[in-house]
């Protein structure tokens, strides 16, 4: 077998296991942290939780495969071994990127949803010229 191919192999048996284990991980988490947001919407929760993950796995999976091809010379184990070093590091990067990508994402959403439940206080009317300043009320 020629080594390319073992290279091939290699880094596809290590980069797909770990985008699975990235998008398990987003998957229970995110979960868990979008029920919290959406507390009387649970199906709405996993339904967005659903999209996300799918819009992960087909995301990362596809630059998995788009960055399989090469075009150095693999001639030996050494050569084998930086390239799969190489590639897996940068779909581990990538990967990284998309996970910090899907909290702010999860974090936009929190804010948003948190934003919308907190009642805003009325705003005070300017004093009129010849009226006396209201008093301040109180904090709570």
């Amino acid at each position: 077998m020629q080594p390319v191919v073992v290279a091939y192999a290699l880094y596809l048996a290590i980069t797909v296991p770990l985008t699975v284990l990235v998008a398990r991980t987003l998957s229970r988490h995110g979960k868990t942290f979008l029920e919290d947001v959406f507390q009387d919407k649970q199906a709405l929760a996993h339904s967005v939780n659903q999209l996300l993950v799918v819009g992960f796995y087909l995301v990362s999976l596809g630059f998995v495969t788009l960055f399989l091809t090469s075009n150095d010379t693999v001639l030996d184990a050494r050569d084998v071994f930086e390239m799969v070093s190489v590639k897996v590091g940068t779909v581990a990067l990538v990967l990284g990127v998309m996970h910090v990508g899907n909290v702010l994402v999860f974090n936009g959403i929190r804010r948003k949803h948190l934003n919308h439940a907190i009642p805003r206080p009325a705003p005070v009317p300017p004093p009129y010229p010849g009226y006396p300043a209201p008093a301040p009320h109180p904090a709570p």
